[in-house]
């Protein structure tokens, strides 16, 4: 390949690669803020159901896709590739920005999560329609022999806007603070507003890309489709091809690829308890380490074979994926620290109480413990009581003290004094409000919030890396075997509509579908649930895959993609 031609897809990647890379940026803040975003668009009591909502409606950007890959394709088959990716890159931009203005449940009610739906509805059809038309632009530069080389840098965008999204959230927060971040208009609404200034920057550059050159042969030869949709699902041997592309090989890519990023950290966040910044850091490290093994895989794909590299990435994810999620669990079992406690170190908070904005009767009284262990992790224990006053609270002091039946002699009474937490907009007086509290909870609420130490921070990321590493092998010759699959003329519509229905229904369900099949196995005697049983899932389609895969696809490379 000549200097010139190396330097002209040196651009032709820069240009698709930074407005793909945008759009998945825009698409994962959302469930990178999922538990700050449950809390400000739903009540404050929804608990764990919150929670499942904002991943369902996270999951509703996915599932819309493959609509987004129909219409999009469709445009991209008919008027070309840049002009179409050009209009995804502005409605995605444009959604993502609009996300960060919608107010909070508090103050406009259930309107809040419908517009956010709303707004998410409108990423997943943007993005439906962005990949086909990156990956194809891409291919259809590129030389043959290198086809798989060039197309996975494409395939580092998803990855990199996951980085971009988790870099940015970890600065603000850092900068601002977790109470500042986490308000109603705090820091967590600046990633959306950013995408904005990204998303002009990108369409600069997009504005200087020209036309793919085998789309704009087909077009001056009048050899466009005239009905793409037809064309791809109406005839049975190419309809045969959408099949056995989704079946084969992109339903299974899209389960690993949301098992070993997104459904990771969303288990060492919630499930093992890892603090946000330990958490995003985790995966931000790994992220660094893997995203070269996409070219690697990719080049690789171009002298072997696509086919066994995706097929042996999903085989080792299905027989590993409970070994190192248990792994996740057994590093951050608090039991298994209790020997390491370091009492001189340990520390309890004063109690805070919250007195409810409804109900003056009710109050939650908040205690933290620090227990800080000898290899240096620190696991934070916040004890919440929901305390019941005999009569409404009408006190404006800096403390309260409740006063209610001893626990070791219920003749007598217990005094406790606690920090009253002041409302939005007030100032509390010194002194001390006396009141009856007529009933405690049974169980307190028990929240745990994990700092690990350095040895077991590396060890996680360690794992996580080989995670990412399986995505690596699933994903970075995709967008080559993909475009090889299909004629160029309905190859937007072709290869868009597979794909985003593997990614996007398949795999984006990966983290609604593993916190929901949890949520089942909850029982008195099991409380917690089976934390690996939300793994279920992606093991059985990824296995799935791997047999259809193994029987129906080939590994030959066609050289020839204008046919």
């Amino acid at each position: 390949m000549s200097l010139n031609k190396e330097k002209g897809m040196g651009f032709v990647i820069g240009a698709s690669s930074v407005g793909t890379l945008i759009e998945w940026y825009d698409f994962y803040i959302f469930g990178m803020l999922a538990t700050i975003i449950s809390k400000q668009f739903f009540p404050e009591d929804s608990g764990t159901s919150a929670l499942l909502s904002t991943l369902a409606i996270f999951a509703a950007g996915f599932i819309v896709r493959p609509f987004g890959a129909l219409v999009f394709g469709r445009l991209g088959d008919l008027i070309g590739r840049k002009h179409t990716f050009l209009l995804t890159l502005v409605i995605m931009g444009g959604s993502t920005f609009a996300i960060g203005l919608v107010p909070g449940f508090k103050t406009i009610g259930w309107a809040a999560p419908i517009i956010v739906l709303v707004l998410r509805l409108l990423q997943g059809l943007a993005l439906g329609g962005e990949y086909g038309g990156a990956a194809t632009y891409v291919a259809e530069h590129a030389p043959a022999e290198r086809r798989g080389y060039w197309t996975s840098w494409i395939q580092t965008t998803a990855t990199l806007g996951l980085f971009l999204a988790l870099g940015v959230i970890i600065l603000i927060r850092q900068g601002q603070g977790v109470e500042k971040f986490s308000s109603e208009w705090g820091g967590w609404r600046y990633p959306f507003w950013i995408s904005l200034i990204l998303v002009v920057v990108s369409i600069i550059i997009r504005m200087r890309m020209s036309e793919s050159r085998m789309f704009a042969k087909v077009k001056a030869e009048g050899k466009t489709s005239v009905n793409p949709l037809k064309e791809s699902f109406g005839h049975k041997a190419n309809f045969k091809m959408v099949l056995v592309a989704l079946f084969g090989a992109v339903m299974g890519q899209g389960v690993v690829w949301y098992t070993g990023q997104f459904y990771a950290q969303t288990f060492i966040e919630n499930i093992c308890k890892v603090n946000f910044v330990d958490s995003r850091n985790i995966l931000l490290i790994a992220i660094v380490f893997a995203t070269p093994f996409f070219v690697i895989f990719g080049s690789l794909s171009d002298k072997i074979g696509r086919k066994w590299i995706m097929l042996i990435g999903m085989l080792l994810a299905v027989f590993s994926y409970r070994y190192i999620y248990q792994t996740f669990l057994d590093y951050t079992n608090v039991a298994a620290k209790r020997s390491m406690i370091d009492v001189s170190k340990t520390t309890k908070s004063d109690g805070v109480a919250s007195i409810d904005a409804k109900d003056k009767k009710k109050a939650l009284v908040a205690v933290k413990y620090d227990s800080v262990y000898t290899d240096g992790a620190k696991y934070t224990f916040t004890k919440t009581d929901t305390l019941h006053f005999a009569t409404d609270y009408a006190g404006n002091t800096a403390s309260i003290a409740y006063i209610m039946p001893s626990k070791a002699d219920s003749t007598k009474l217990d005094t406790v004094l606690v920090k009253a937490k002041a409302a939005a907009n007030t100032v509390l007086a010194e002194g001390v409000t006396y009141i009856t509290a007529a009933k405690k909870s049974v169980k307190p609420g028990v929240v745990i919030e994990k700092s690990l130490d350095s040895g077991t921070f590396w060890k996680m990321v360690a794992w996580v890396f080989l995670l990412i590493l399986f995505v690596t092998m699933v994903y970075g010759p995709m967008a080559a075997f993909l475009v090889e699959l299909f004629p160029t003329k309905i190859r937007y519509t072709s290869m868009s509509l597979p794909y985003h229905i593997g990614n996007g229904v398949f795999g984006g369900l990966v983290p609604f579908l593993g916190t929901l099949i949890v949520e089942f196995t909850k029982t008195k005697e099991l409380p917690g649930g089976d934390p690996l049983a939300g793994l279920w899932y992606p093991i059985g389609i990824a296995a799935l895959c791997f047999i259809i895969g193994a029987i129906y696809l080939s590994n030959k490379i066609d050289k020839d993609v204008m046919d």
